[in-house]
């Protein structure tokens, strides 16, 4: 990995990195959120009877916006041809796990594309559900894995979700 820190000029000054020369190949990432909630609202989940309709469908389609809009959100990433996303949910014993996929074939990785949607989907979690446990938390967002790039590719250590039984 190089020392030099990309997103800066010469100056010391903040800049968007240019991508221009570098060719385009295809680009995966994968983060996951998990968001621990009470039984209650893992039971009005799985019944589908939260007030402000359905939680799963809300943060799935949530999450596919936010990777969709990230170089509006964060300074200085790149717009990218988002050509995959996808939200995952698993009901698990102490909350809900979102894994977020996303793919392009650009000059950059799509790993905070992977990563927002993650975080947006987890929030989009809270919003739906916080007439039901206001204690709601977001935990452990993270990259799993990308591939793809300069850098090659990346594989976190331990990638299971909390090590818990999905219910």
């Amino acid at each position: 990995m190089s020392d030099t820190l990309t997103h800066l000029n010469e100056h010391g000054a903040v800049r968007m990195v240019d991508v221009g020369a570098k060719p385009a190949t295809r680009r995966t990432a994968t983060a996951e959120a998990f968001v621990r909630c009470s039984g209650e609202l893992l039971e009005a989940i799985r019944a589908n009877s939260i007030a402000k309709g359905d939680l799963l469908a809300a943060a799935r389609i949530a999450g596919v916006m936010a990777a969709k809009r990230v170089g509006s959100l964060i300074p200085l990433c790149h717009t990218l041809p988002i050509e995959s996303a996808t939200v995952d949910i698993a009901l698990e014993s102490q909350g809900v796990r979102l894994l977020a996929s996303v793919a392009t074939t650009a000059k950059t990785g799509v790993e905070m594309e992977a990563l927002t949607a993650a975080a947006v989907a987890a929030l989009t979690v809270i919003d739906m559900g916080k007439a039901i446990d206001r204690a709601m938390t977001i935990e452990r967002v993270r990259l799993l894995e990308k591939t793809g790039g300069r850098q090659g590719d990346y594989h976190a250590d331990d990638i299971s979700p909390h090590n818990e039984d999905t219910s």
